[in-house]
């Protein structure tokens, strides 16, 4: 079975705090068979647990948890409980987070390395996990010691390029913000207040400017053509359209964040899922 038809074409990303299961149950109902828990949710997944109980068949996958707040042996005996539970429904994505947020981050390379030795001595299947990968040694490390990669705040153009690193067996699965409404201005307001802290952290700077943009598209809460290209926003069919382009980039499956999260997220998954078929 592919990861396509494991996952999904579309998923949905969302922090996990202020989640609750009324909204997950909802997201599943409208055909989305994978749901991200960002935020960086701790190692006993007890959110991810509770969102499984709630839903009937969806997936629920990290995205991500941090390596430097979670212990690997206690992420490794959570995974064993939910796997027990409900088989084949859990996914873990892992990540070195970033430097601003962790000072104790240091060569994340050999860490990462470190953490997933540790999950495999506790039985956790390479093909259960994922790594955010950014950077090429990482993403490489991605494709040796797990089932991919999940990207975030990347475009199409990137996806190809996971693709072409990993190969086509690989998973990849970018995560893709967007903001519904035809009004530009109020859709770019949204996006910038999404982005702020992001430009202010070294390891999403760079990947942007790994994918095209210049230091002047990054400065000053980012350019209008960097904010169009990385949250993306318009009416159903311009959501739809962003999905598209990742999948055709090479995504096996595309994680969709909603944003301003505070609001009613569902209006939009909903354009989205009824433009797609799901």
């Amino acid at each position: 079975m592919g990861w396509s038809d494991r996952l999904g074409t579309v998923g949905v990303w969302h922090r996990v705090g202020g989640l609750d299961a009324g909204v997950v149950v909802q997201i599943e109902d409208l055909g989305y068979r994978t749901l991200w828990l960002g935020g960086s949710p701790g190692a006993d997944l007890g959110a991810a647990e509770r969102f499984l109980d709630a839903t009937a068949s969806l997936t629920v996958a990290t995205g991500v948890v941090n390596i430097w707040r979670s212990g690997a042996e206690e992420l490794a005996d959570s995974f064993q409980r939910i796997e027990r539970r409900h088989p084949g429904r859990l996914l873990l994505g892992i990540g070195s987070g970033h430097r601003e947020a962790t000072p104790q981050r240091e060569r994340p390379l050999d860490a990462m390395a470190r953490y997933v030795d540790v999950l495999d001595a506790h039985g956790v299947p390479a093909d259960r996990r994922v790594l955010s990968a950014l950077r090429p040694r990482m993403l490489a490390l991605a494709g040796e010691r797990s089932a991919g990669t999940h990207p975030y705040l990347t475009i199409p153009p990137q996806t190809a390029q996971a693709r072409a690193a990993l190969g086509p067996a690989a998973l990849v699965a970018p995560e893709q913000t967007v903001v519904l409404g035809t009004e530009v201005e109020a859709a770019r307001r949204d996006a910038r207040d999404f982005l702020r802290s992001y430009l202010g952290m070294v390891n999403y700077v760079s990947t942007m400017r790994r994918g095209g943009f210049s230091e002047s598209d990054v400065a000053d809460g980012g350019s209008d053509r960097l904010v169009d290209a990385i949250v993306r926003h318009g009416d159903g069919a311009a959501l739809a359209t962003a999905v598209r382009e990742h999948l055709d980039a090479g995504a096996d499956h595309v994680c969709v964040q909603v944003v301003p999260a505070a609001g009613d997220v569902l209006p939009a998954l909903r354009a989205i899922a009824e433009r797609l078929g799901l």
